[in-house]
């Protein structure tokens, strides 16, 4: 909502740069898309690395008491 309030205040100061931002925007978001992949795929890599790397320690602890 903050973002829109402040397309609309771009708007009315500077119409044609506004719109050149509504026209922009689609296109950013598609180039960067990738690396928004990337991230997800790297974050679930170290979550991966990290829940290997606690393993052991989570087997000699032993079951956990409810």
């Amino acid at each position: 909502m903050f973002t829109f309030l402040l397309w609309l205040i771009l708007l009315v100061l500077c119409w044609p740069l506004a719109l050149l931002a509504l026209l922009l925007y689609p296109l950013l978001w598609l180039l960067l898309l990738p690396f928004r992949l990337v991230g997800f795929a790297v974050g679930g890599v170290l979550a991966l690395v990290a829940a290997l790397l606690m393993l052991p320690a989570r087997v000699l602890r032993g079951p956990a008491l409810r």
